[in-house]
């Protein structure tokens, strides 16, 4: 089963509180899950990794052969796909985590930028997560 995933990470200053939201979609459109919480305090990158970190683990729990991962954050989706280099240390262990959880995982993996206004029902859930203060487990 192919699986279509939006991800989003807020923060609130930079740094400051940050949240996450992710949707997963089946092929047709229709939302299987979606989640959404509250990681404290972080920059928008590092609340970006960490909206990934989360749906890929989320992704795990699924009869997923494929997931195509949809991302507002340009910075993020070009360091994934090679084109930017991770320069900053921060990121560089958020990157790797990414990278050590999709070198484990059973399923094809492809992730590709959106413009924010395609992006709005993750960028929904990472705020609530902002104002619920709801910690998500996985």
């Amino acid at each position: 089963m192919t699986i279509l995933a939006y991800t989003d990470g807020a923060s609130r200053g930079n740094p400051g509180e940050s949240g996450v939201g992710i949707v997963l979609k089946d092929e047709q459109g229709n939302v299987i899950t979606s989640q959404y919480g509250y990681i404290g305090t972080a920059t928008n990158n590092i609340a970006e990794y960490t909206a990934l970190a989360l749906c890929l683990k989320l992704v795990q729990t699924t009869k997923c052969s494929s997931l195509v991962v949809h991302s507002d954050s340009e910075l993020m989706v070009r360091q994934l796909n090679g084109q930017y280099k991770v320069k900053d240390a921060g990121l560089k262990k958020h990157f790797q985590q990414i990278q050590n959880i999709l070198g484990a995982s059973p399923f094809q993996f492809n992730i590709t930028h959106i413009p924010r206004e395609k992006n709005r029902e993750a960028d929904e859930l990472a705020n609530r997560g902002i104002d619920t203060k709801k910690i998500l487990a996985i």
